[in-house]
């Protein structure tokens, strides 16, 4: 199920952040761009915009800036772009479900939870008690219903590799529920799920690539293949 079938920009003005990224400046060039499976990757190195654009889909769909539902109301700090209001989603059916993910604020989402919330539709335990990762990854357990759209901000920063395979099941559930995910991530274990789509950011704009072909990909298998030339070259040894 696709909630959000692609995107455009309208209005856009010219010059500066964030409309001189890479990533905007290509959406503007190329007319959009369409998302064609109910999950999809935005990979790429930092700084062409993969978390500024997620960030506006998440606006755009009227998610609270830092993380949460549509019904959360708090802004620790005002950081957010007005990239939200130049873009247009291609929408299809209204989800019934729906969550905006960000590792760098979850702290503040989960303290707006406690603070507003029965902790039983979480897990019942306080996040503030568990590590980052297993609050994190109890939100997803817990939270997310299906017949939803969830956006993922760097889900890795916050999980171990094997975390990160149990969000992997996770994803494969709720995707078999009716939902979507739109997912930024630097993450090779996220970005191996079957059949995603990916799309890449570089200083050029966004393509559309396979698994193997991103740059994440090749750079951790080169690292583990020969990690000792690797640490050679890097420090010069």
């Amino acid at each position: 199920m696709n909630y959000i079938k692609g995107m455009r920009l309208s209005n856009v003005p010219h010059g500066d952040y964030p409309f001189n990224i890479p990533a905007v400046r290509y959406l503007q060039r190329a007319g959009g761009i369409s998302l064609e499976k109910p999950v999809t990757f935005l990979v790429g190195e930092n700084g062409t915009g993969k978390s500024t654009l997620i960030e506006a889909i998440a606006v755009a769909m009227g998610f609270n800036a830092e993380g949460g539902s549509r019904d959360f109301y708090f802004d620790t700090r005002n950081t957010h772009s007005d990239l939200y209001e130049h873009l247009q989603l291609i929408k299809s059916v209204r989800p019934t479900d729906g969550f905006f993910l960000r590792a760098e604020s979850f702290y503040n989402t989960a303290s707006y939870l406690e603070d507003n919330s029965t902790l039983i539709r979480y897990g019942g335990v306080s996040f503030h008690e568990q590590s980052h990762g297993e609050s994190f990854l109890a939100l997803v357990i817990n939270r997310f219903e299906g017949n939803g759209l969830y956006i993922l901000d760097e889900p890795e920063a916050a999980l171990s590799p094997q975390r990160l395979m149990s969000l992997l099941v996770a994803i494969d559930e709720l995707v078999k529920a009716n939902s979507q995910f739109i997912i930024a991530t630097h993450s090779p274990i996220l970005t191996a799920y079957p059949n995603a789509e990916i799309l890449q950011f570089t200083e050029d704009g966004i393509d559309k690539v396979s698994y193997r072909e991103t740059e994440h990909y090749k750079i951790t298998k080169q690292f583990i293949d020969t990690p000792e030339r690797i640490i050679k070259y890097l420090l010069n040894a």
